[in-house]
């Protein structure tokens, strides 16, 4: 025995967009009639809320595209509409050739029928911390990079420091480090860096500093030194612009 199975329309006056890099596509029914194709400049994303709000639409769904949504999402924000930024998980379109009409209709049908739920947006105080940690994040992945790059450089011009000092980009290991890109090879000379903390003996750091002395070698330890340096002023700036930003909208009073 055939069944059918019947879904009710729970927003009656709603809009689905396909978020893209370089249009949008946005539908306000299910006929290829409502679908129209949007550019992604701030004019464009004017006429998009200008033409929901002609045609009565009071809710609209679209996808968490990349980043390609935040100013989208900020415009329909700013023009009163209620927004669901679905994840792109929940709006898998069935299968057959995609097409951005094919999927925007599907999300203004999913919407229609009550299916999406919104993702967590953050308050915009909790956004900007978080845009501010998330650029720190991204010049501590590249100081990491640069240190395994200068180890490696260490290593091709059999310079062990990493068999002597814990790590390569401490107290002692930078003072050597940079003292070899001024210029210095002379292994005595080098291990009078060494930190009082430092377990191993001068003698034995000499011993671990006396390379072939590769000038391909050096040009790239010195290059890789020079952009660690330049990453660490990064995050220092980035430390400082977030100290900044909770002194000014944290309650730092003692309770």
């Amino acid at each position: 025995m055939n069944k059918k199975m019947e879904l009710d329309i729970i927003n009656l006056h709603c809009a689905g967009i396909d978020v893209g890099s370089r249009s949008h596509f946005v539908t306000i029914g299910q006929d290829l009639s409502d679908v129209k194709e949007f550019g992604v400049y701030a004019q464009d994303l004017q006429d998009i809320c200008n033409w929901l709000l002609e045609n009565g639409i009071n809710s609209v769904a679209m996808e968490s595209t990349g980043s390609y949504w935040q100013n989208l999402y900020a415009e329909l924000a700013k023009n009163g509409f209620e927004i669901i930024l679905a994840n792109g998980k929940f709006t898998k379109n069935a299968k057959g050739k995609k097409t951005d009409v094919k999927d925007a209709r599907w999300i203004q049908k999913l919407h229609a029928l009550g299916l999406l739920s919104s993702s967590f947006l953050p308050d915009e105080t909790t956004e900007i911390l978080r845009t501010y940690c998330r650029q720190r994040t991204n010049w501590l992945q590249l100081a990491a990079e640069a240190s395994n790059k200068m180890q490696k450089y260490l290593k091709l011009l059999n310079m062990r420091l990493d068999v002597v000092v814990k790590n390569v980009c401490g107290l002692t290991g930078l003072k050597i480090i940079e003292d070899i890109c001024k210029g210095n090879l002379d292994p005595n000379s080098l291990a009078k860096h060494r930190h009082y903390n430092c377990q191993k003996s001068e003698e034995e750091i000499a011993k671990a500093l006396k390379g072939n002395n590769r000038q391909d070698f050096l040009f790239g330890l010195k290059q890789e030194f020079e952009s660690y340096q330049f990453y660490q002023k990064k995050i220092a700036d980035c430390d400082k612009q977030i100290d900044r930003f909770l002194n000014k909208h944290i309650n730092l009073d003692p309770i």
